[in-house]
């Protein structure tokens, strides 16, 4: 009998599960889309019981096919385990019997904006010696306002509905990464901070227990198509468990994640007051540096639906028709810019455009979007960066991986292994169970123990820079977002 972790990758527009056995060897596969809905400008939901039937779905499809569709254990695989990635910021609200009250509102939601420019700017500043964040929209702060404005509920990210669900509405838990994501967690304390629940009217009985990465989240109870009593080992958010899976521990590597929008994170050993964010937290806190990029694969699927086209691997054939975009350049800020700007009032351009201009500029133009993106962001990284490391689905494009590599003026390695964040908290459940298994007390501040790392046994498919006009494109950029920014830079 095959033991193996149940990994399940909770995304914004896919739930994906994979069986990964204790040397990382994925042995099956499965996923199922979320359904996203924009109500009203800058409105973006989810529906919470969707999002738990996609997870169902994934794993249903993922157990059946290392059975040959008879079921995990007649495949002769013995699931030990589950490891949950989870989309971050996004919240859930649910009553006293598990059922959601109201839409999920999801990370990109801005319907916020206007009450967090209005708090003071002590709160700000608070925030930030707390959190090493700022307020923002996006985080889920305000989000929780907002929903128990509206009905008396208990409220947590995606990672603690998913705990409730599958513990058969049992627990009420968070992982620490995913808490850090709220602006209510105290980055040094490792706790709720009760100045900021006061600050954002938050009780703190409606808010999940915060337990670090690795100490285990219940147990499996009545799930369909899993046996009661399966542990929930390990959980980490998504963008955190892709800088795990990257194996991303030392200065100057950074982790860029190319989905719906992008989180760019390099790891630090201590925390700093403006950035930061709790990657993971094991027997010590992992710090990362992280910018959030609001569009970018939402920016590649956007141009391809304005230009007619079936799909974004459709733009990428476009887009690699022409040798550049002849000058077009195009801002996606649909919902506002993120990081390093955080002008959340800006919006969308599409400039430079002549006679001569052709569809395949355009969609050429929203390949450079996400990549200068990235850049406007490895730009503020305190002593640059020495390699970039890539994972998500727009990563399988040659075409936005040497872009990428042109306008960085560095190397870009982009990961063999779709199921990136998958397999990064599946190697923190492993090591954890290996860990219990042994009675070992010497674990790493990646929780590897003497494991090596997964990372370390990959390949990677590497870019290396050759365009000779980075400064010229840099610059056409920075003119173009100065254009569209409503706040002072």
């Amino acid at each position: 009998m095959v033991q193996a972790v149940l990994a399940v990758d909770q995304g914004t527009t896919n739930s994906k599960a994979a069986l990964v056995t204790a040397d990382g060897t994925v042995l099956a596969t499965g996923s199922h889309p979320v359904g996203i809905s924009t109500p009203h400008p800058g409105w973006v939901e989810q529906d919470a019981e969707n999002i738990w039937l996609s997870v169902l779905k994934a794993t249903t499809t993922c157990l059946n096919a290392a059975a040959g569709g008879g079921g995990a254990a007649g495949g002769g695989v013995e699931v030990v385990g589950i490891a949950l990635s989870t989309q971050r910021e996004s919240v859930v609200g649910w009553d006293h019997s598990g059922n959601p009250v109201g839409p999920v509102l999801g990370w990109q939601d801005a319907r916020t904006s206007s009450w967090c420019a209005q708090l003071p700017v002590a709160v700000d500043e608070l925030v930030r010696r707390r959190t090493g964040l700022r307020v923002d929209a996006m985080f889920s702060a305000p989000k929780m306002r907002w929903l128990l404005d509206r009905s008396d509920a208990y409220v947590g990210t995606v990672d603690s509905w998913l705990i409730h669900r599958l513990t058969g509405c049992r627990e009420h838990l968070t992982e620490a990464g995913n808490a850090s994501r709220t602006l209510l967690y105290d980055l040094t304390a490792l706790d709720w901070s009760a100045e900021l629940l006061d600050a954002f009217g938050i009780p703190r009985a409606a808010l999940p227990e915060v337990r670090r990465s690795d100490a285990g989240f219940g147990h499996t109870k009545d799930v369909p198509g899993l046996p009661d009593g399966i542990p929930i080992v390990a959980v980490l958010a998504d963008s955190h468990a892709a800088m795990y899976g990257q194996g991303c521990t030392l200065a100057g590597m950074v982790k860029a994640t190319y989905g719906t929008g992008s989180s760019v994170m390099t790891p630090i050993t201590d925390f700093a007051p403006d950035g930061c964010t709790l990657a993971w937290l094991t027997d010590r806190p992992g710090y990362a540096l992280e910018g959030n990029i609001v569009s970018s694969g939402a920016a590649l699927a956007w141009t391809a639906d304005l230009l007619g086209l079936p799909d974004v691997g459709a733009l990428m054939h476009l887009a690699a028709t022409v040798p550049a975009a002849d000058g077009v350049v195009l801002v996606p800020a649909f919902a506002g810019l993120g990081a390093p700007h955080w002008d959340r009032e800006a919006r969308a351009a599409l400039t430079g455009m002549s006679s001569s201009t052709t569809r395949a500029h355009i969609a050429r133009a929203a390949v450079d979007a996400v990549a200068h993106q990235i850049c406007d962001i490895t730009d503020t990284i305190p002593g640059g960066l020495t390699t970039l490391r890539a994972d998500g689905g727009a990563t399988v494009s040659d075409l936005l991986m040497q872009t990428q590599a042109d306008l960085l003026g560095r190397p870009v390695e982009a990961a063999d292994v779709p199921e990136i964040s998958a397999l990064g908290v599946a190697e923190l459940a492993w090591s954890t169970l290996d860990a219990h298994t042994t009675r070992s007390t010497s674990v790493s501040s990646r929780g590897s123990g003497s494991r090596t790392p997964w990372a370390a046994r990959r390949t990677f498919r590497t870019f290396e820079p050759v365009a000779a006009d980075r400064a010229r494109r840099r610059d056409e950029w920075a003119a173009a977002v100065a254009a569209v920014r409503v706040r002072p830079a």
